[in-house]
């Protein structure tokens, strides 16, 4: 039986699955862990509790599935994006992994700027604007500031990466991941030396760089005897993990978009050519499919925003839910159906913890705007649904805006689950949208890489053709998109009309707090 293993090296936890050569999950396991936060802003973990995690996995899924160490053909390996594990000569942790959401490093993104020549010059050699999450920022931080530390330095890899290292014993990452370094020629697929240069980085801290399904090392010995495993079982490049999770959902070919609508949204193009927006508002990355790239935007309250909505105003309802066994969201949208579409002028901005794409405003915050006597608790509803898809509609159009063609949108997490949801975003976004048989995430996506780079499918492209199919399709309704069309400039203008006081009322809080 030929089965390939999928692991996801979360924020949270680490995820495991196993599947069949005909992309069937027999099972899966999740092992959680701690998230260190030594001060305000700062965000770390211990590189040994991924491995504890994936170890304490592996060992699940074989268990439950009931496979014998030669069912096992390949392994994929994703994982949370930027972080930055140092090690030693000896191949030894330094420090606490910094991790994506870290905001610690703002002086070293613009120290990076100003070595590279100003932003445009560092768009045009790594097709991003230096960001506080990279991982190029997270070397200079400890360069300024840890010096003792630096000074030890021999290795830097991402988390995913240093789980293959414990695997295979080898220094390696791939094409997705470490795009977002920005230390990768995302446009030729290398590091760029010329920015390593810039910034005084040694280059033979940095891992090869591997193609996504390309396998990367075999487990050792040592590994496999503690996995339960056979020895020189192939290990496969994987992917970072919006590149893993756009595999599993068959984000492969030009003119399929993926929207995520989880906690933060998620807008995901597949492209034949690399591309990137001169204003630095979309990430470009190479993708997980040999020799492709794909562009990112990314909202940070998305789904979080009908969360919060949820948590702070609608406890009647969640009581309600529970006495009657349901999901709270159910009557949430329920009743935000029960107002018209663009709630009668109502309009939210959900930037409840600033925004990334397009506006990258750290300071930028929630509102309604226009409430009147009219509104009601359907109107509030409806508009932070439409407010968060608003988000994701900039995103898409920046993307389109780029030439991209864009067909077909496959919506995935919470505003996939709900019928009324992936309506209004059929209708915001003016395009068809699907919901596939997929909903694994990046585990699944770098299981079929695995399959892909041991021989079991020729490409990534045929890999999804036989294992993920559409079940669910919405058509915008014309009405409706109309009244979006109408909104949506509306809504944009609003933020840069707030953006001043947006900063005045961040200035405000610090002083009085």
């Amino acid at each position: 039986m030929s089965v390939y293993l999928g692991v996801d090296i979360g924020t949270s936890g680490t995820k495991t699955l196993a599947m069949h050569r005909d992309g069937k999950i027999l099972a899966s396991a999740t092992s959680e862990y701690p998230l260190l936060s030594p001060r305000p802003g700062w965000s770390e973990q211990d590189p040994e509790h991924w491995w504890q995690a994936t170890v304490k996995t592996i060992k699940a899924v074989v268990k439950q599935a009931k496979l014998k160490p030669s069912d096992i053909s390949g392994i994929g390996l994703s994982g949370q994006m930027h972080g930055s594990v140092f090690l030693d000569a000896q191949d030894q942790v330094i420090r606490p992994a910094l991790l994506w959401n870290d905001q610690r490093t703002a002086a070293e993104c613009a120290e990076i700027e100003k070595r590279a020549g100003g932003r445009r010059k560092l768009i045009d050699m790594v097709a991003n604007p230096a960001l506080t999450g990279f991982t190029a920022p997270k070397i200079l931080w400890l360069r300024n500031h840890e010096p003792a530390n630096y000074e030890r330095v021999r290795h830097v890899l991402l988390p995913k990466d240093y789980v293959r290292l414990r695997l295979t014993g080898e220094f390696a990452t791939e094409v997705s991941d470490a795009s977002g370094t920005l230390l990768l020629d995302v446009c030729n697929r290398v590091w760029s030396k010329k920015l390593l240069s810039k910034l005084d980085i040694d280059p033979a801290w940095l891992p090869r760089v591997y193609e996504s399904e390309e396998v990367s090392g075999r487990l050792t010995m040592g590994a496999a005897r503690l996995l339960g495993l056979s020895t020189g079982v192939p290990v496969v490049g994987g992917g970072g993990d919006q590149a893993a999770s756009a595999v599993g959902n068959g984000i492969v070919k030009q003119g399929v978009v993926s929207a995520t609508m989880g906690t933060s949204g998620v807008v995901f193009a597949h492209s034949d050519q690399v591309q990137y927006d001169p204003q630095g508002r979309l990430h470009t990355f190479c993708h997980a499919v040999r020799g492709k790239w794909h562009m990112m935007g990314v909202v940070l309250s998305a789904g979080g925003s009908l969360q919060w909505y949820r948590n702070q105003l609608c406890q009647a309802e969640i009581a309600k839910a529970r006495k009657n066994k349901v999901d709270p969201y159910e009557l949430i949208t329920e009743e935000a159906r029960q107002a018209p579409v663009g709630s009668e002028g109502l309009v939210f901005l959900p930037y409840l913890t600033g925004e990334r794409t397009p506006h990258a405003d750290a300071n930028a915050r929630g509102a309604w705007i226009g409430l009147s006597l009219r509104h009601g608790r359907p109107h509030l509803a409806r508009s932070v649904i439409e407010g968060a898809t608003f988000a994701m509609r900039d995103s898409l159009q920046i993307i389109q805006g780029l030439k991209v063609p864009v067909k077909e949108v496959r919506l995935s997490g919470g505003g996939a689950r709900s019928p009324f949801w992936r309506q209004v975003q059929a209708d915001v976004y003016g395009l068809p949208t699907a919901v596939t048989n997929s909903h694994e995430g990046p585990a699944y996506g770098v299981a079929l890489l695995a399959a892909v780079g041991t021989g079991a499918y020729r490409t990534v492209a045929e890999a999804c053709q036989a294992t993920i199919k559409v079940v669910d399709q919405n058509t915008p309704n014309a009405r409706a998109k109309r009244t979006y069309d109408d909104l949506h400039p509306l809504y944009q203008g609003l933020y840069q009309s707030l953006k001043p006081e947006f900063g005045k009322l961040a200035e405000f809080v610090t002083s009085h707090s």
